[in-house]
């Protein structure tokens, strides 16, 4: 399928944003999808043996969420 730059350009900033989610939330379905260059893979590698030597260091999505929308305010 392919769509005209044109089309898009022309629905408003709401649509466009709401199409930019639908996207974003189609490639979210399918993460093993997602390529990653061999330095990506490495740092992700890194998080997760860090996390798992010290796990109290995490912070649950709902608090750093709630931060930075305390911090936009």
């Amino acid at each position: 399928m392919r769509v005209p730059i044109e089309e898009i350009l022309n629905l408003s900033v709401k649509q466009r944003l709401e199409l930019m989610e639908e996207i974003w939330d189609s490639i979210a379905r399918h993460p093993e999808e997602i390529p990653l260059t061999a330095t990506q893979r490495q740092e992700l590698d890194r998080r997760k043996r860090e996390h798992q030597t010290d796990t109290s260091a995490a912070v649950p999505w709902s608090e750093v969420r709630d931060r930075l929308r305390k911090r936009k305010k």
